[in-house]
């Protein structure tokens, strides 16, 4: 006995397309790329970011047997970079690499001519490191709670070092003087560099420095080291408590990179990057480059690396708002 039963005919017609769109996007993604593609990294050459761009970079290459050229575009903490890869075309050959100042430029800003969410679409987050607060070996200060003992009895006559207003290490500190409730001076300095040697030099009192800057600096006598902004210990400094072990339960601050590009982009690529981008970061040669500079692989699918993102915005949101603090 034969049915006829009309309304399977579109039925069947949509799942064909549905999948005839599947086959024809894996297909697309496994014969990308055909050509160069554009990196375009937030940053100038050298530092982390750029370390990390250019391992992902290599790595890419020699996987996907394509040219990946790095366009280092530093200037307004990633916006111009930024502000590049949301206008690109997006199919796949312009990528961009950010940093921690993606999640809170939105928050720092009046305005800025792309929508931090809307216009991107996560392939993985790539590395990320903790900071270190320290002080000068002269100090009496010997741990966090110390620290903030101080602060409160002089009140207003400390000061800190930062590598510039609204980085992530000026916002760690930020965040700190809000749970602990004392205060500080901050001295926004140029660069992770110049503001260790301003502490070194006793022009300030305390920093929260990257551990490149921090680690060599402890073990020449230089500095001491109280306590670390992540989540847990690094294997370089055991004996260093996080800041969330002295007293601040939830306290996690670490500077990061990760992998974007423009909203759009098939997915079917997006997923072909996120695997393989996987794959280099857990390559030893990878993890051993990143250590170098202090950074620890991380590796994430483009949903993990999104919810992530999110909750970063989340979270420097309240900060920034609650401390007032504007980009100069």
């Amino acid at each position: 006995m034969r049915t006829n039963v009309p309304y399977l005919r579109p039925f069947a017609l949509a799942c064909l397309l549905a999948v005839f769109v599947s086959v024809a996007g894996v297909c697309f993604a496994q014969s990308y790329p055909n050509r160069p593609v554009r990196l375009i990294v937030a940053s100038a050459p050298g530092g982390n970011i750029d370390l990390v761009a250019r391992v992902v970079a290599e790595g890419l290459r020699a996987a996907m047997e394509q040219s990946i050229v790095v366009d280092n575009r530093a200037g307004a903490s990633g916006i111009l970079a930024s502000e590049l890869a949301a206008r690109a075309k997006p199919d796949g050959y312009t990528l961009l690499v950010v940093a921690t100042s993606h999640s809170t430029n939105l928050h720092l800003r009046s305005k800025l001519s792309y929508d931090t969410v809307k216009d991107f679409t996560p392939i993985s987050q790539l590395g990320a490191a903790c900071f270190a607060i320290a002080v000068h070996p002269s100090s009496e200060v010997k741990t966090i709670g110390q620290f903030i003992a101080l602060a409160k009895s002089h009140k207003g006559q400390l000061s800190y070092a930062t590598a510039g207003v609204g980085q992530a290490n000026h916002l760690a500190m930020e965040w700190l003087k809000a749970l602990g409730e004392f205060d500080v001076v901050h001295v926004p300095y140029t660069s992770m560099g110049a503001a260790a040697t301003a502490l070194m030099g006793r022009q300030v009192d305390v920093s929260i420095l990257s551990l490149p800057a921090a680690i060599p600096a402890a073990r020449a006598g230089r500095l001491r080291l109280l306590a670390l902004t992540g989540a847990k210990r690094v294997a370089q400094l055991p004996d260093i408590p996080t800041v969330a072990e002295s007293g601040f339960p939830g306290y996690e601050v670490e500077g990061w990179q990760g992998l974007l590009a423009p909203a759009g982009t098939p997915q079917a690529i997006i997923d072909r990057l996120s695997q393989e981008t996987i794959k280099v970061l857990n390559r030893p040669s990878a993890v051993a480059q990143l250590a170098a500079g202090g950074l620890d692989p991380v590796g994430s699918t483009p949903q993990e690396f999104g919810a992530f993102i999110q909750r970063e915005i989340a979270k420097w949101g309240k900060v920034i708002k609650q401390a007032g603090v504007r980009a100069q």
